[in-house]
């Protein structure tokens, strides 16, 4: 038990001398520990508000996109072509359809349909506000997973470039302490032969 807290103040003596007071401790020491803690800080706090704030935004469009795109009974002008379904895979093919824009206007235009439709055949698709043919928009579930998606993304992308980015510092300070333990071994080098031949 004794071993266990000793060996519990020895991780705690080591996790934290760059923070104390002690002769070794150089001015690099001290830049890479507030490096490394803004780091932390900045992957846990700034992760989660520009995840939140990334999965609030996409939340947004995906309901504006559900709000403005309306079906449509659309006709089809040409037959879709015929293709061998192999199991359960469902074919899609484009093919020119006509349908009445939101203005009343008769539309044409292409889209994606299930195959061996004939020519005359009605179809669902999806117009946007001004009569475009658009996709149809993500149902409620599929929406809360794109957000949630785009959120956890912007979040991961945050903390890879906060992490690269105090990896050059480290690298960097890593440099200017061999740097300095060179030029250390410089001056010291000689006269430590010296006392030693």
């Amino acid at each position: 038990m004794s071993g266990r807290t000793g060996h519990g103040r020895v991780r705690r003596r080591l996790w934290g001398w760059r923070w104390r007071r002690n002769p070794l401790r150089r001015h690099e020491d001290v830049v890479e520990a507030w490096a490394i803690l803004v780091m932390w800080v900045v992957i846990v706090v700034g992760g989660a508000v520009v995840g939140t704030v990334a999965a609030h935004a996409a939340g947004q469009e995906l309901a504006r996109q559900h709000a403005d795109r309306q079906p449509v009974r659309a006709v089809l002008l040409t037959a879709a072509p015929e293709i061998t379904s192999a199991g359960d895979v469902t074919y899609r093919a484009p093919v020119t359809v006509r349908w009445t824009g939101p203005d009343g206007s008769v539309r044409t235009g292409q889209s994606l349909v299930s195959t061996d439709l004939p020519a005359g055949a009605t179809v669902t698709v999806w117009q946007d506000g001004r009569g475009r043919l658009t996709t149809e928009p993500p149902g409620p579930a599929e929406a809360t997973a794109q957000a949630a998606l785009f959120g956890t993304s912007a979040a991961f992308v945050l903390g890879g470039l906060v992490y690269g980015t105090t990896a050059l510092v480290r690298r960097r300070l890593d440099r200017r302490r061999r740097d300095l333990w060179g030029a250390e071994w410089d001056r010291v080098g000689p006269r430590w032969n010296q006392r030693t031949g």
